[in-house]
């Protein structure tokens, strides 16, 4: 049996909709076992009997909020469902992997804290998956994790996010597309310019070249590398886009048709807000540390929580550490 942590109380519906994220996946995997961290006594009353020999309460009483200072709430709540949850998944071998959808801040800093980076890796980075026109997904590396960058970090994310291309959407040569202000050699700052080059002469990424903000979705990349402030900036701008589309074709349909016509169009509606809906995903990777941490949206309800389970359990299957570690081209200093 493998183990999965889980913050308990990270998100804007922790317990509930964590709990019973938890539970769905239970249904669905035999050989899974859950480890959720929070408050004993709550959670407790959330969770049926028939569970109770594959589902352990690590008690933590005290919950890390957005409001407090990441790094400081790491070093002094100790107590915390956040806290508990990554020293759980450090020190027990049987744990393979760990979820919140707390704090952003407070689970990157905790996980380079409390877990540790893979040997070699300068900076761990958040890479989501996102749906594209072809069907496929497209890793976006980073989308917040590193403001600011190296270009020898962001060949390692072109690296790392490589191998979870391979490993997990089972893209043989994964294309490697580095996010710029145009698609040209010569097109972007000073670190674009020099990844660029970094990018070019390394032989084991399959790098083809700079990449326009509005082809990150069109089914022609299997990877977009950049740093988490201009990651992080897209992501967001794709999130508002597809809301915005959403609501102008749900409008446009119950304005400007009738109820037969509106009939007929409601399935394909909801095929295109099930392909743009991040509940429906899990979460984001946050790729380079020793193991596997998944940091879910704030908002996650019971079926994103268990979508990200289910994604830390693929990734285990496939091994995505330990073809990280392989795949690394350049241990680049701090």
């Amino acid at each position: 049996m493998i183990k999965v942590v889980v913050d308990g109380y990270g998100g804007d519906n922790a317990p509930q909709e964590i709990v019973q994220g938890c539970l769905l996946a239970l249904d669905k995997h035999t050989d899974l076992g859950i480890v959720i961290t929070g408050k004993q006594h709550e959670l407790s009353r959330l969770i049926h009997e028939k569970y109770a020999d594959r589902i352990e309460i690590v008690d933590a009483q005290q919950v890390i909020t957005n409001n407090d200072v990441p790094t400081t709430a790491i070093a002094t709540k100790k107590d915390s469902s956040l806290v508990k949850a990554l020293e759980r998944v450090r020190q027990d071998d049987q744990c393979v992997g760990v979820l919140s959808a707390g704090s952003t801040g407070a689970v990157l800093a905790g996980g380079i804290f409390k877990v540790g980076r893979i040997k070699g890796v300068s900076r761990p980075a958040l890479a989501p998956l996102l749906p594209t026109i072809t069907d496929s997904s497209v890793i976006l590396c980073d989308c917040g994790a590193n403001v600011d960058c190296q270009p020898q970090m962001l060949v390692q994310f072109a690296s790392m996010a490589s191998a979870y291309a391979r490993a997990v959407l089972n893209v043989a040569n994964p294309r490697v597309g580095l996010l710029s202000n145009g698609t040209e050699d010569k097109k972007g700052n000073d670190l674009n310019r020099q990844a660029f080059t970094l990018l070019k002469e390394e032989s084991n990424i399959n790098f083809v070249g700079n990449i326009e903000a509005r082809e990150i979705l069109s089914g022609d990349y299997d990877v977009v590398v950049c740093d988490g402030f201009n990651g992080n900036i897209a992501l967001k701008s794709i999130e508002g886009t597809a809301l915005m589309v959403l609501k102008t074709i749900k409008k446009e349909i119950t304005k400007g048709f009738n109820k037969v016509g509106a009939l007929l169009l409601k399935k394909a509606f909801s095929r295109v807000r099930a392909k743009l809906d991040y509940n429906k995903v899990g979460g984001a990777l946050f790729i380079g540390l020793d193991k596997i941490l998944i940091k879910a949206h704030g908002s996650s309800k019971c079926t994103t929580i268990e979508g990200a389970i289910e994604q830390i359990i693929t990734m285990h299957n496939n091994k995505l550490i330990d073809r990280i570690k392989e795949g690394l081209p350049i241990n680049a200093n701090d």
